[in-house]
């Protein structure tokens, strides 16, 4: 640990930690690589009945998320991460923690299952006790987050995903309500050849998963159509969850350089609530439920749709330019009980324009982006008595909600240098616009309105083809969700104490994809090494009363971290994951009234400094490591084992630091057989999660008033899979 203090003060002081870490690896990379280490996409040759043919993750290869421009994740000067289905194409893949555990800086907590998680970037999205924030959800470049930036994943069927791209690190300048980065979920279109595959999956708890799912492709278009039924009983009481995904893709081509994409998706399912424990009670028993949740059928019952339409079309005499047109409307209807019972319907309608032009200024390559987001979603909310799980007769409030986002983003990325140094120039205006009707009362009505612009300078340096540091300056403006403005005061609608969190972030890291294919070791290297600094005034944070969570600002944070992560091919099919992150955020000012329940259960307010505390539901240390090896068994069959590690060390579950979790370690194990016989293609895989069976703590309830902060993670269990494809 004195290590990384030591380092950790020599890159805020003087910056000469990744200097040196920059001039060794390219003296490494200049004396090894020669000629050979070239951009090579070798095709994946095990299952891919329902994916591209395109390799592994490749710095080579293009992403969208980070940049809005299809580029090579060299040229991208932030951390970007790109997944594909044959990364974890044997693995449980049921919830996002079995598929992103391996991205630095990323920290993930299961709550409820599957459905219900917490995903944290760099601290953004920590201390949400519901849905995600901070991290911009999408689906085919679609948004899954709502015009107010909260986000439940319920909708991602990874039997159906082709890629994922994550880009890490402040993207509010292009995106809205994104300190922390971007994640965007793919959906498979870009198969090659008509297929039919029909997926099962079964595991401990009552966990079973069926599906199908259909391509077809012709000369003129490609069709993507899947199905999936979950269900899930859960390891404790009330914790179970079911549900039914549809998922549909249509892409044609009307003319030659011209694209449209039909993107359609269906999901519903319930899910019950244990709730969160005590430390008496998780100590007694961890895995008991609240009794509580148990008696007013604590539940969330989810009906989700989206229809998109997508057109896109290059055009100029060199294909230049390009234009995007996106329309979209959703519906969703949600049923949440707790201490009441309330019914929410909610519709919405998007639309996405962006151009971009490639050109040359001076000899020089630029790209100029242009674009701009509007979202608009109308809600109606009752609120009704709970009656042991059951919706009162009489309704006891209405209310009628609007919420407005429009924004509009400009970019600029020029090379100021031959294949060498670029600058990033970019900025975002959001205006944000929340409305609220009381039909009981219309006397209450109430609005509020955020809006800002948020700018961003990046350099992006290429050491050699394969080998590139960056850096950036950016400012974020995160407003508050609308479950984030809720009062805690009963007269008010809403919080107009709750202010936006505003952030300035500054990194510097190098990243870089190394191939050698003239010896047998060593064979490809993909690394990254990121070092960040935030400063977050009026961070929003959460606070519980009854179960019933509420939010307010502490004044000042300060985020600083390391992330580390490298894939490489030590021999042949021999593969290493590392992946660690250092977090040291700490309140630097930060005084607040708290609200605790005392003995007798009366509310008790009291004002405490919580300067200097460290931020809770962030651990300081996240280890993961994982050791593959794949082999051809026969001419027709290959076998494939997996075993992975993670680490992770307390988190402080309040900002008043008086309690923590302790620090824990899974071990995790998958075998697997892809078996091919002509068009016929068989894939079957099992594993064992959490081998030790270890007892921890896998979502904390940051700040309860009750003292309710534990939730158990899942014990040791097992799944088996087995995936049947056919090509036509």
């Amino acid at each position: 640990m004195k290590l990384i203090t030591l380092i950790n003060k020599e890159i805020v002081t003087k910056k000469s930690f990744f200097f040196w870490l920059t001039i060794l690896i390219s003296l490494i990379c200049v004396n090894t690589q020669r000629s050979t280490a070239q951009y090579v996409n070798v095709p994946d040759t095990s299952l891919q009945i329902n994916t591209n043919d395109s390799s592994s993750i490749n710095i080579g290869e293009v992403v969208i998320t980070g940049t809005r421009i299809s580029k090579k994740i060299i040229d991208i000067p932030y951390p970007v991460t790109r997944i594909n289905f044959v990364d974890y194409k044997y693995d449980k893949k049921i919830g996002v923690d079995d598929v992103l555990s391996s991205v630095p800086g990323m920290f993930i907590q299961s709550r409820y299952g599957n459905h219900d998680v917490r995903i944290s970037i760099r601290g953004f999205g920590s201390k949400s006790n519901s849905g995600i924030r901070g991290v911009r959800i999408l689906l085919d470049d679609i948004p899954e987050s709502e015009p107010d930036g909260q986000t439940r994943i319920e909708a991602i069927d990874f039997q159906s995903i082709s890629r994922i791209e994550i880009a890490k690190g402040n993207l509010s300048s292009l995106y809205t309500n994104a300190p922390g980065g971007v994640i965007n979920f793919i959906n498979d279109i870009d198969f090659m050849r008509s297929f039919g595959v029909q997926f099962n999956q079964f595991g401990s708890f009552g966990l079973r998963r069926n599906g199908i799912k259909l391509g077809l492709r012709t000369d003129n278009y490609g069709l993507l159509g899947a199905y999936s039924n979950h269900h899930y009983d859960g390891y404790r009481p009330h914790n179970s969850e079911h549900w039914n995904i549809i998922n549909s893709v249509l892409e044609t081509s009307p003319s030659e350089n011209t694209s449209l994409k039909i993107l359609f998706y269906f999901a519903d399912g319930i899910i019950k609530l244990p709730g969160a424990l005590t430390k008496e009670e998780f100590e007694a028993d961890p895995f008991q439920a609240d009794q509580r949740f148990i008696d007013r059928d604590v539940k969330r019952l989810s009906t989700k749709g989206r229809l998109g339409l997508r057109f896109t079309s290059k055009f100029g005499r060199k294909l230049n330019n390009e234009l995007e047109l996106t329309a979209y409307s959703t519906i969703k209807y949600f049923e949440r009980t707790s201490r009441e019972y309330r019914i929410i319907n909610r519709y919405g309608l998007g639309l996405r324009v962006r151009y971009l032009n490639k050109s040359k200024i001076m000899g020089r390559t630029n790209e100029f982006l242009v674009g701009s987001d509007l979202l608009f979603q109308p809600a109606r909310t009752e609120y009704y008595a709970n009656i042991n799980g059951n919706k009162g007769d009489q309704i006891l409030q209405l209310l009628d909600e609007k919420i407005y986002n429009n924004g509009f983003y400009i970019s600029n990325n020029y090379e100021i240098t031959k294949d060498g140094l670029y600058l990033l120039l970019a900025g975002r205006y959001d205006y944000i616009n929340f409305k609220l009707e009381e039909e009981t009362l219309p006397s209450r009505n109430d609005n509020r309105n955020f809006n800002a612009f948020v700018p961003k300078i990046a350099l992006n340096y290429k050491l050699s083809k394969w080998i590139s540091v960056y850096t950036s300056y950016s400012l974020s403006y995160d407003s508050p969700a609308k479950n984030e403005l809720e009062s805690f005061d009963p007269t008010k609608l809403y919080n107009h104490d709750l202010k936006a969190q505003e952030t300035k972030s500054f990194e510097v890291g190098i990243k870089g994809n190394i191939r050698n294919h003239e010896t047998d070791f060593f064979k490809h290297v993909l690394f990254e090494a990121t070092f960040f600094d935030l400063n977050i005034d009026n961070e929003v944070v959460p606070y519980e009363v009854y179960s019933e969570v509420f939010f307010r600002n502490a004044a000042k944070t300060n985020r600083r971290g390391i992330e580390l992560g490298s894939r490489v091919e030590l021999y042949k099919d021999l593969k290493f994951t590392f992946a660690y992150t250092f977090s040291d955020f700490i309140y630097g000012k930060y005084s607040a009234l708290t609200v605790e329940i005392d003995s007798s259960g009366n509310i008790v307010e009291r004002e405490q400094d919580f300067s200097g505390n460290i931020v809770p539901s962030v651990p300081k240390n996240n280890l993961f490591l994982a050791l593959s090896y794949s082999h051809p068994v026969t001419k027709n069959i290959v076998g494939f084992a997996k075993f992975s590690f993670s680490g992770i060390s307390g988190l402080w579950v309040n900002d008043a630091n008086t309690d923590k979790t302790k620090s824990y370690q899974l071990l995790n194990s998958v075998l697997g057989l892809d078996m091919k016989f002509g068009k016929l293609n068989i894939l079957m895989s099992g594993g064992m999660n959490n081998m030790l069976d270890e007892i921890y703590v896998g979502f904390t309830n940051t700040n309860s008033a009750e003292k309710r902060f534990y939730e158990a993670g899942e014990p040791r269990n097992y799944f088996v899979s087995l995936n049947i494809g056919y090509r036509f």
